[in-house]
């Protein structure tokens, strides 16, 4: 209870300061403001007036929020006009403000919200409500202001894999309610994967008794050997029932439920219900482990026959536009070699399994035509030809988008550097166990739907974006809400607001309140935005300075190098702080007398190459690229489970780096730090060479590795020669290549993966 009351104490001096002048805490970032002079007092008398029937659920929905917040339920009812202390829904149908826009009109007297459709009056309230002081007040004080508001992008979507851990329809409700709070349009509801099938499917019971459910579930990371496993039988599944509710809840908060059923591929839960279904008869068991698997959907005539009926009581189900097919991580091992799909291919022409995938997605597009609807998959249903009218959700980066707009397909950008919320957003090793990546929550806001590369006519061809959350390491709740919030409320700002004008430090200063209303809440969000990041930067040869920052928009970061965490005698950090040896550094940031977020931690080791001269013959991938060649010669090596803030990512290329070591010295012995996941398609290089050279010019060879010779690199790959003067050292380290069949991303360019480089 005290802990409530600080809060709402704390909650109500931010909205004082806020209704005398300060920046409106608006999020997503309205279109239009124009301030005004004096207050708007809602109170228990506060009439909602409304001039149409049809907004009855959206005033009963605020009245509902209202409610939450004051104790009291105002009165609402329709009304052909307003008046003094009233709260006003007017459908007006002006045409300029879209089926989402809105207008937001606040006076001394009334509030008034126009727009041309419901979902804009909705959106409208979304926003009035922000403007409100949280907590029961007797009067509540909103500044006189006019909003006029409508959003960039038609899509505006957030993801939910339910399959790898299943949550409650209660939960998937509260989920809802955080796409509603942030004016988020689209729940895409991840349904049947290799782990767990999740509808009730009523012509099919197997479903439900075989698919729903594992059992036990791998502990650890995927990357772990061995591999160890629960013995605890998981799962569950919604109900039909289950599932109208659902959408019928979304359906009030103006949310489209995108339902998706995986294929070909990720099909093993149904495998092991119907195995007929498969290219080998199986037997199959729900798969216990994450990644890939080689057991897909056979192309046979009965396959399509199940997932016709499948997809008939789907539709029926979901009343959108759209049904999502996956099409991702489909291994044509089986297809390869199986008689019926060599003879499919054979009868139809094809040339490949990649062109059999695509008439596999054709034929189920056709199909779900027949229902009116119109398919999304990931960006794999490229490959081998798009279906005619399928949109793409573009996930590996941005290139399937962009192919897939200059073909003139609708597109979802959905790239993993930047939606992927299942990524690590905090370097700091108190971070619950994640799938790996990094992705803290400035890098959400910085992202931009629309590439440069495309003209203005393919660019619209974007219809907007989704944070995309996979469940592999996310067992419960709390850790959906830990994951998701408040990077998703970033990403809610990318998709709605104008892209001119984005200010992290403006939103992050509009996000204090917010993360203050998740406390009341009592929402398990994400406290990563107060923690310390720690940067090396270049001193002079061999020695490093350290810079300390975060996206917390006031307070103080203290710092310590003896070992113990700072508190608040520890010193506060002012400039960059010098390294000269190798050494270790805290800091925690500090606001009201009190530490907030994690202590921050880092150990810097220092060598001949550190702080050198680096130059790269190939640039790493963009997504990877984390401030460039420095990142090797940074004393810092890089984090397992990896975040990937430290490492240099080279997809299909080689690591071929020429460092300067400044002037010419004796060394004998060069590490390089490597990383391996295969199943996020990270390989080890399949050699490394080291050559010296006095001039930068002239290299002559000093020792290499090869895997042939010397197995599997653990991370440092350590290559010792007779001691040698020289001042440049060039490491190249060759890609492994396509990824081989039987493994995550087969037939994809393998990822390299490189960080610290080290001379002595």
């Amino acid at each position: 209870m005290i802990s409530l009351i600080l809060t709402l104490g704390i909650f109500f001096m931010d909205h004082t300061v806020f209704a005398q002048g300060a920046d409106l805490p608006l999020v997503p970032r309205p279109e239009s403001i124009k301030r005004g002079e004096g207050v708007f007092r809602f109170n228990a008398n506060t009439e909602l007036l409304f001039t149409d029937a049809k907004l009855g659920s959206e005033a009963g929905l605020f009245a509902t929020l209202i409610e939450q917040l004051y104790g009291f339920r105002p009165v609402s009812k329709t009304a052909a006009a307003s008046r003094p202390n009233s709260i006003y829904l007017s459908l007006d149908g002006n045409a300029s403000l879209g089926n989402e826009g809105y207008r937001l009109t606040v006076s001394t007297g009334e509030v008034v919200i126009q727009a041309r459709a419901a979902a804009g009056i909705f959106y409208g309230l979304q926003t009035l409500y922000q403007l409100m002081p949280a907590g029961k007040v007797i009067s509540a004080e909103v500044p006189v202001v006019e909003i006029e508001d409508v959003p960039r992008f038609t899509w505006r979507g957030m993801h939910l894999d339910v399959c790898r851990h299943f949550f409650t329809k209660q939960e998937v409700f509260r989920y809802l309610d955080h796409l509603a709070r942030y004016k988020m349009n689209r729940f895409h509801w991840h349904l049947t994967e290799d782990q767990g099938w999740r509808i009730e499917i009523k012509k099919y019971p197997r479903l439900q008794v075989v698919s729903a459910w594992r059992n036990g579930t791998r502990i650890g990371h995927y990357s772990e050997s061995p591999e160890r496993y629960d013995t605890i039988r998981y799962g569950g599944y919604y109900s039909q029932d289950d599932v109208r509710e659902v959408v019928a809840y979304a359906a009030q908060r103006h949310i489209e439920v995108i339902p998706e059923i995986e294929m070909p591929g990720h099909a093993l839960a149904a495998l092991a219900a119907y195995p007929e279904l498969s290219c080998t008869g199986g037997p199959f068991e729900t798969g216990r482990t994450w990644g890939v698997f080689q057991d897909v959907f056979c192309t046979r005539e009965e396959t399509f026959s199940f997932l016709q009926d499948v997809l008939t009581e789907v539709c029926a189900l979901f009343p959108g536009k759209y049904i999502h097919i996956g099409g991702d991580e489909c291994p044509k091992d089986r297809w390869k070699s199986c008689p019926r799909c060599q003879a499919r291919m054979k009868e139809l022409g094809l040339a490949d399994e990649h062109a059999l995938q695509s008439w596999f997605v054709q034929r189920m597009e056709k199909f779900v035509a027949t229902k009116g609807k119109r398919i999304i998959g990931w960006d794999e249903i490229l490959e081998g030809g798009l279906a005619p009218d399928a949109t793409v959700m573009s996930w590996r980066g941005y290139a399937g988008g962009m192919d897939a707009a200059r073909q003139g397909h609708d597109v979802i950008m959905a790239p993993t550097a930047y939606c992927y919320l299942d990524y690590y957003q905090s370097n700091n090793p108190g971070e619950p166990l994640s799938i790996g990546g990094y992705l803290p929550i400035d890098m959400v806001y910085r992202f931009e739907p629309v590439p440069d590369a495309l003209s203005a006519s393919e660019g619209k061809y974007i219809l907007g974006t989704q944070g995309n959350l996979w469940t592999e390491y996310i067992p419960n709740f709390r850790q959906v809400e830990y994951m998701a919030l408040p990077r998703m409320i970033a990403l809610a700002e990318v998709a709605w607001s104008p892209k001119a004008g984005k200010d992290f430090a403006d939103f992050s200063r509009r996000l204090v309140s917010h993360m203050k209303l998740l406390d009341l809440l009592k929402v398990n969000y994400s406290k990563a935005i107060c923690d310390v990041r720690l940067e090396s930067l270049p001193l002079e040869r061999s020695q490093l300075a350290v810079s300390l920052s975060s996206s917390y928009p006031s307070g103080q970061i203290r710092y310590s190098m003896d070992g113990k965490d700072p508190d608040l005698r520890s010193p506060l950090y002012e400039r960059p702080i010098p390294i000269g040896q190798s050494a270790g550094v805290k800091a925690a940031m500090f606001d009201g007398g009190r530490r907030i977020g994690s202590v921050a931690s880092q150990v810097y080791r220092l060598n001949r190459a550190t702080a050198s001269k680096v130059q790269l013959a190939n640039p790493p991938a963009e997504e990877y690229a984390n401030g460039g060649a420095f990142r090797l010669v940074d004393g810092v090596t890089g984090p397992i489970p990896w975040f990937g803030s430290d490492w240099l990512g080279f997809s299909g290329t080689d690591l071929d780096a020429t460092i300067d070591l400044g002037v010419a010295q004796e060394i004998r012995r060069v590490a390089v730090d490597f990383l391996e996941d295969r199943g996020s398609w990270i390989w080890y290089p399949i050699s490394v060479e080291v050559s010296v050279s006095q001039d930068g010019r002239n290299f002559t060879p000093v020792g290499s590795w090869t895997k042939e010779t010397a197995g599997t690199v653990d991370r440092w790959c350590t290559i010792k020669f007779p001691p040698t003067a020289a001042q440049y050292v060039r490491i190249v380290a060759r890609n492994a290549g396509v990824i081989p069949d039987g493994n995550a991303g087969a037939g994809r360019p393998a990822w390299l993966f490189a960080d610290e480089i080290q001379a002595e």
